[in-house]
């Protein structure tokens, strides 16, 4: 069987060195799907490039075949394909930034979701996803979380629309969570957090969602996505642009203690 048009260098040759390994140990599919306890369903995913393999898959891989690290070794090399393919470039320059502004307007930047938030955003997606796709997708989403902790520090600038809050997304208690995750995460001192009040009315902000980073070599970039279509601006003069408009809503917005003041609030009213 072949593998798929749409998979990655990485994964094609991870699943050839795999069909290999497998292959000298004179096992099947369902045989290794035995040793390292998945499906032989799941193996083929692999090795046709359906599926991007789990770090668990590739470790077990590693021992049960024998492969002295040659599978584990890829390990780091498939992190980003487990992004949407919309998303893998960005997913790269975010992984390395020296900071990331974001501006929200319909859901919460996925740097910010909890596990519960995420799950619930990505399992409503239509056509609807199964239920190995949604974790894998809720994997990669929290891996990105890294940036909080990464050394050197990357600063993380949130602009969120109040619309963003107030809609209930997954339970009371998913909700409840997400904004007990969001105080603590206001409190990081890396992390700047301020709200876009409904009561504004038009600000600079109507254009819709962005996002702005700065690369190691300090060159500039702004992000857009909609509708599983994203942009990447590297023009200095649009970015400017971006940015000029991304200070403005900052002014706009809620100052960081009025901003935490209302998600306090609006966690007292679920």
């Amino acid at each position: 069987m072949g593998q798929s048009a749409g998979s990655s260098g990485t994964a094609r040759y991870f699943a050839e060195l795999l069909r290999t390994f497998r292959k000298s140990r004179g096992l099947t599919q369902a045989q290794l799907g035995e040793l390292v306890h998945v499906s032989d369903s799941y193996v083929s995913a692999v090795e046709t490039c359906e599926r991007i393999p789990s770090p668990e898959f590739i470790a077990a891989a590693d021992e049960a075949l024998e492969a002295g690290g040659l599978l584990a070794i890829a390990t780091e090399h498939l992190a980003h394909d487990r992004y949407p393919a919309f998303f893998k470039d960005f997913a790269k320059l975010e992984a390395d930034a020296l900071s990331v502004s974001s501006y929200s307007t319909h859901m919460l930047n996925g740097l910010l979701q909890t596990e519960a938030y995420a799950r619930a955003v990505i399992g409503c997606e239509f056509p609807p996803l199964d239920e190995e796709e949604i974790d894998r997708l809720v994997q990669a989403r929290l891996a990105r979380q890294q940036l909080f902790a990464r050394k050197p520090t990357c600063l993380l600038n949130f602009e969120i629309e109040e619309a963003v809050l107030r809609r209930q997304v997954g339970t009371t208690d998913v909700m409840q969570d997400q904004y007990d995750h969001l105080q603590r995460c206001s409190q990081l001192r890396n992390v700047t957090l301020q709200v876009m009040p409904a009561n504004r009315g038009a600000h600079a902000g109507l254009n819709g969602p962005m996002t702005l980073i700065e690369t190691p070599g300090h060159k500039h970039l702004a992000y857009l996505e909609i509708q599983e279509t994203s942009h990447l601006v590297s023009d200095p003069d649009e970015v400017a642009r971006y940015a000029q408009r991304y200070a403005m809503i900052r002014t706009q917005a809620l100052g960081l203690e009025e901003s935490v003041a209302l998600i306090k609030e609006l966690a007292t009213e679920l």
